[in-house]
């Protein structure tokens, strides 16, 4: 990954596009946080459908009760 300079052409201090990239990293951190727990999720609601002598068929549609977002 490539650095984010802290001071701009002028070699002022500039924080503002290291501030920019660490957000964006914190949010794709998160994003992939969210896409392991709904692969987990999934995964159990596969086994438990299969314990119970049932298969899943079709696609599992969730929402996130926080930001309501939806995973098809």
């Amino acid at each position: 990954m490539p650095t984010v300079e802290l001071k701009n052409s002028e070699h002022y201090n500039d924080p503002t596009p290291y501030e920019a990239h660490k957000n964006i990293r914190k949010e794709e951190q998160l994003e992939a946080a969210r896409m392991r727990t709904i692969s987990a999720l999934v995964s159990a609601l596969k086994q438990v459908a299969d314990l119970a002598g049932f298969e899943i068929v079709g696609r599992v549609v969730l929402m996130d009760k926080d930001s309501g977002r939806i995973f098809r």
